[in-house]
């Protein structure tokens, strides 16, 4: 019965991986281009499940608009806000997001202040700060859920802690996946450097896939760990990017935006290594850890293969 149990939860789990819904926050961004005059762009992923958000004003703007364009993997509405006072101290809601989509705010003042703040199902509404915002604390929130939604980089990540001995090797792979992905993050937000997107999502399932059969292989790196780390930290760097770029980063903290989006990953990664090293203690304690090695393997194997010929396809589709 527990066996059965088992399959039946693994079968699930996989299931819902495996069809994982692709990271792309909205985005509005409104810009004062006068007094009490806003320019506002709302954008919106076109894949997403269920019916597009609609963004609630205060009732003191009026409001002008187009019917929405597609625009890569967006719907763009562009507006114009007239407002008889300033937003700051104004609420803005969005509704019917959906719970796999977050939306970034980002509005900038005519004097040149600028407030970047999340919205999501939970939380669907905002006040608009009357004072200035000093750090953007809305890319961090963005980074914490885009490491928690790419099951990709989730299931990386355990990968590799199967991949090593001593707690001592655990970090300095940790570390050198941190520092790799933080390079060409930084790198591909400054545009230094560019890949397309589905070839960069494509490069990643294979990752995954060395990753599986070397965990078959019964592969331990007790000398340099952290080098594999650092040279696949590289490939999902270019992946965390396109959360950024896909939306459009704000320049007037570009720098600040940039760190507190990596933090949020490296949150994000905090929060899960507890919950895996302690299943993988578990798996030793209990003499049960070549069985979950081999699980972790299949899994880790079949989502790669999956995820390289879908990304692939759409590619050449």
């Amino acid at each position: 019965m527990l066996q059965q149990f088992g399959r039946v939860f693994i079968l699930a789990l996989c299931s819902s991986m495996l069809f994982a819904h692709e990271f792309n926050p909205a985005h509005l961004e409104v810009s004062e281009v006068e007094d009490n005059i806003y320019e506002v762009n709302w954008m919106y992923p076109s894949k997403n499940i269920g019916s597009r958000a609609e963004v609630l004003f205060p009732i003191s703007c009026e409001r002008e608009g187009q019917s929405p364009i597609q625009q890569g993997k967006y719907l763009v509405e562009t507006l114009l806000l007239t407002c008889d006072q300033s937003l700051k101290g104004q609420v803005i809601e969005v509704l019917n997001l959906s719970v796999l989509t977050d939306a970034l705010v980002t509005i900038k003042h005519l004097n040149g202040e600028v407030f970047e703040g999340l919205i999501n199902l939970k939380r669907s509404s905002l006040t608009v700060p009357l004072k200035e915002q000093v750090y953007p604390l809305g890319y961090f929130n963005l980074g914490v859920d885009h490491l928690m939604s790419g099951k990709d980089h989730i299931l990386f990540i355990l990968g590799l802690l199967f991949l090593v001995s001593g707690l001592l090797n655990a970090v300095k792979t940790i570390t050198a996946f941190t520092l790799a992905h933080s390079i060409t993050l930084g790198l591909s937000v400054f545009e230094l450097v560019a890949l397309p997107q589905a070839t960069v999502e494509a490069i990643i399932a294979l990752t995954i896939i060395y990753l599986a059969i070397e965990i078959s292989d019964r592969k331990r790196y007790t000398s340099t760990p952290w080098l594999i780390a650092f040279g696949f930290g590289l490939l999902h760097g270019l992946g965390f990017a396109n959360a950024l770029t896909g939306i459009g980063i704000g320049n007037e903290q570009l720098f600040l935006s940039l760190l507190f989006f990596n933090l949020g990953i490296e949150a994000g990664q905090l929060l899960l290594l507890p919950v895996f090293v302690f299943f993988i203690w578990l798996a030793h304690r209990y003499n049960l850890y070549k069985q979950s090695a081999t699980i972790t393997s299949l899994i880790l194997g079949g989502m790669g293969f999956f995820w390289l010929i879908d990304r692939t396809l759409g590619i050449l589709g």
